[in-house]
């Protein structure tokens, strides 16, 4: 599932350094923070790994 913002992207990045132990669980805030929770390893890389140039910075939720 690719993400769909650049601020998912990076929140996405974040929670998977945390699955991985490359940064510490309990500095994830927010959205990461649910990501590491509820989504696997393998989400979270497909998810990271999308290209940003032409995403928006956020995208609402309407």
């Amino acid at each position: 599932m690719p993400a769909k913002s650049k601020a998912q992207q990076q929140a996405a990045g974040a929670a998977l350094a945390a699955k991985r132990g490359d940064k510490k669980a309990g500095a994830l805030k927010g959205a990461s923070k649910s990501m590491a929770k509820s989504m696997s390893t393998r989400e979270l890389k497909d998810m990271a790994s999308t290209k940003t140039k032409s995403k928006p910075k956020h995208v609402s939720d309407k």
